[in-house]
């Protein structure tokens, strides 16, 4: 049975405390309501995505990867837009991941998370674009009566999205005024961009809706009765398929397109084996080897050794030995190179703590002031050839 309708603009828990909906409980949900596909779009990251894409397909259910971004189409002070990007393939993956990192690291005043429009278009490629609905830049440029502008950014949007372009129509109880929702409708058929239905997802049921209005109130740090304050509505719920085929049967057209953007993402993240960045020295090891005798030779200086030297350079080269063959030496070099940073910058550093503190090498490259031989501590505990999870050194500063 074909399905008459998707969910594209779901916003998971991973939407900091905007959302109320665990991948958990989303997984449920969906399941209960016979979903085939689902798209989680969280605000300006893809911290769920993962968790998300592995526990819908492990019910059969398609994930659609995609995030809320804030863009911004003018000068830094005035506030961004969003828009709704969802993947396609492995390129709108690696695009998407680009863009979300850099809003993050764009410096903004008083913290701003975005991006500029131009990045946008440089990194479009693989990429669905919804126009964003209410927070959108159509629906705000129409709401203050500027339909030039409107039509500026949507002209914008489509050459950057020339086959990936849809407009967001919405409908909520306190939802635009009719003739917004007309206007977003010649715009798309003057510019012959196609429609899609989308409803924004927060919480699971209407018994959810006081709970997450609270959640808005602490996010926003605003008290329950003051009535200045953002609001959001019952109908920001998970709606079933049913609901929304009857909010929307004047416009099937709407429907039909987020089938059609759900069988177009056909891409998932899967899990793969941690990438470790490299050293700044070409031989990790060799580095790895240098720093740690020498780090070894000043603390026998330092203490009372507990055994004769050569015992301690015996463990030394045991240890070098099993980290070189499981590729962990840049692992331990930026470890130690971070925690030397921290040391003189005068930052308190713990002196080891869990199964890194059994390490001779560990304790060379000051990452712990334990001396392992002197305790017995095993090195085995924290790293050996039959480890399959990645070594983690408890650090406390």
């Amino acid at each position: 049975m074909v399905p008459k309708f998707i969910h594209l603009r779901v916003h998971s828990a991973y939407s900091l405390l905007e959302g109320a909906l665990p991948i958990t409980l989303l997984s449920r949900a969906a399941q209960s309501m016979r979903m085939p596909a689902l798209a989680v779009t969280d605000r300006n990251n893809l911290f769920g995505a993962l968790e998300f894409s592995e526990t819908m397909a492990a019910l059969g259910i398609q994930p659609i990867i995609g995030t809320t971004l804030s863009v911004y189409f003018g000068a830094d002070d005035e506030p961004p837009f969003s828009l709704a990007l969802l993947v396609k393939n492995q390129n709108g993956y690696q695009n998407l991941m680009a863009l979300v990192s850099a809003a993050h690291l764009e410096d903004r005043a008083h913290g701003a998370v975005g991006i500029d429009a131009d990045l946008l278009g440089a990194h479009s490629a693989g990429l669905i674009c919804l126009t964003g609905g209410p927070e959108g830049p159509l629906n705000q440029h129409l709401s203050a009566g500027r339909a030039g502008p409107a039509e500026e950014v949507l002209a914008t949007l489509q050459s950057m999205f020339p086959d990936s372009l849809y407009i967001e129509l919405q409908r909520y109880a306190d939802g635009a005024p009719a003739d917004i929702e007309d206007a977003l409708v010649q715009l798309a058929y003057a510019r012959e961009v196609p429609l899609v239905a989308t409803n924004q997802a927060y919480f699971a049921s209407e018994d959810d809706y006081r709970a997450h209005d609270a959640l808005v109130c602490i996010a926003e740090g605003r008290y329950l009765n003051e009535e200045d304050r953002r609001r959001l509505t019952p109908d920001h719920r998970l709606k079933t398929a049913e609901e929304m085929v009857a909010l929307f049967a004047d416009l099937p057209e709407a429907l039909e397109s987020t089938v059609e953007i759900a069988q177009r993402c056909a891409f998932r993240p899967t899990e793969h084996k941690p990438i470790l960045p490299a050293f700044a020295a070409g031989d990790e090891l060799a580095e790895l080897r240098h720093q740690a005798e020498e780090g070894l030779r000043v603390r026998l200086t330092q203490v009372t050794a507990s055994a004769p030297e050569a015992d301690y350079f015996k463990r030394l080269d045991f240890e070098l030995d099993v980290i070189g063959k499981m590729g962990f030496p840049g692992y331990f070099l930026i470890v130690a190179d971070f925690i030397k940073w921290a040391k003189a910058q005068d930052i308190a550093v713990g002196p080891g703590r869990g199964s890194g503190a059994g390490s001779v090498v560990a304790w060379a490259l000051t990452i712990t002031d334990l001396d392992p031989l002197r305790f017995n501590l095993l090195f085995e505990r924290f790293l050996n050839p039959e480890r399959v999870s990645m070594p983690d050194f408890d650090i406390d500063f």
